[in-house]
């Protein structure tokens, strides 16, 4: 018997047929007519090559075959049917539940810390697989449900893929305590002057910085192109070089931080990306809500760490 070729629904008739021993019974469980009934059970004795149920004084009585079967297909049934109401409903307490999100180290620093905390309390059972996917092939990603989130930079992304904006920063020069230009200010020659560390996910191609510094015919030395933020300010914490970061990256590890001698590099923005196939999934909707929640909170933190030290000062 080939179950591609055969109808779930029939299965359904067959219950109630064995649960009711009566055609027009079933059929008003199930919401069909009686033809309709007789129709179905007509089917499954064909796929069966077996009465399934003969007709007495008493009623439709199963046959052995029915009697062996009967077992599997009220399982099969009742998993179907709780599948379908979990997927209406979420419980984090009892998810047991693996979510892929595509996410930079730097972001994973940020984000992952507090998340875990939230879920070892709200969701224990709950897994996370981040890595980082290609930006190109995220919306792919998304759509094959190979990725349930993506956080990253602004992306040029199909209309089909919701996004949100989770936090704000801007981009700094960045170097160790002690270094000779670790000062309040820093000019644009002096900052021409160091050796730099890139950062990026591209194995070639230029930053925001560069981008702005061509504008004006200029370019700084890059002597380490690197994908990953830890291992490079470790890399600075024992070099004179320099790093062009996010400010949050810089002052959460203690690096002496400047403005950027150039005014025209866009501010830093990180979104929350998920297809729309997913934005009314309560599971996916649920841990959304966790990761805006925490970017929140972080950003809170954030202002209010920069007030007590500005009123101190």
């Amino acid at each position: 018997m080939n179950l591609n070729k055969v109808d779930l629904n029939l299965f359904v008739v067959f219950d109630a047929i064995y649960t009711e021993a009566n055609l027009t019974r079933a059929g008003q469980i199930v919401g069909i007519t009686q033809p309709a009934v007789s129709n179905a059970l007509a089917r499954l004795r064909e796929t069966f090559n077996d009465p399934l149920f003969v007709r007495t004084a008493q009623g439709m009585v199963p046959t052995p075959m029915a009697q062996n079967i009967i077992g599997p297909v009220r399982n099969a049934l009742q998993q179907l049917r709780v599948s379908v109401q979990e997927s209406r409903t979420f419980n984090p307490a009892q998810a047991n539940k693996t979510y892929r999100i595509s996410m930079t180290d730097l972001t994973e620093a940020i984000i992952l810390p507090p998340l875990f905390q939230r879920l070892r309390r709200l969701a224990p059972a709950v897994q996370i697989e981040s890595f980082l996917s290609k930006r190109r092939e995220t919306t792919k990603e998304l759509a094959a449900g190979r990725l349930d989130f993506a956080v990253d930079a602004p992306l040029n992304t199909d209309p089909q893929v919701r996004h949100v904006k989770l936090l704000d920063d801007r981009y700094v020069c960045a170097v160790r305590h002690g270094h000779p230009l670790a000062k309040d200010k820093i000019s644009l020659d002096e900052y021409l002057s160091l050796t730099h560390i890139q950062i990026s996910s591209r194995r070639s191609g230029l930053g925001y910085i560069d981008l702005s510094l061509g504008k004006m015919g200029l370019q700084r030395k890059v002597t380490l192109r690197s994908q990953h933020y830890m291992m490079a300010s470790t890399v600075l914490l024992h070099t004179d070089m320099a790093m062009t970061v996010p400010e949050r990256f810089a002052r959460r590890h203690g690096l002496h931080y400047m403005q950027l001698p150039v005014n025209d590099v866009p501010p830093l923005e990180t979104h929350l990306y998920w297809h729309e196939s997913t934005d009314q999934d309560p599971a996916n909707r649920w841990m959304r809500e966790q990761i805006i929640e925490i970017a929140q909170q972080v950003t809170a933190q954030e202002k209010k760490i920069e007030s007590e030290l500005k009123a101190s000062s």
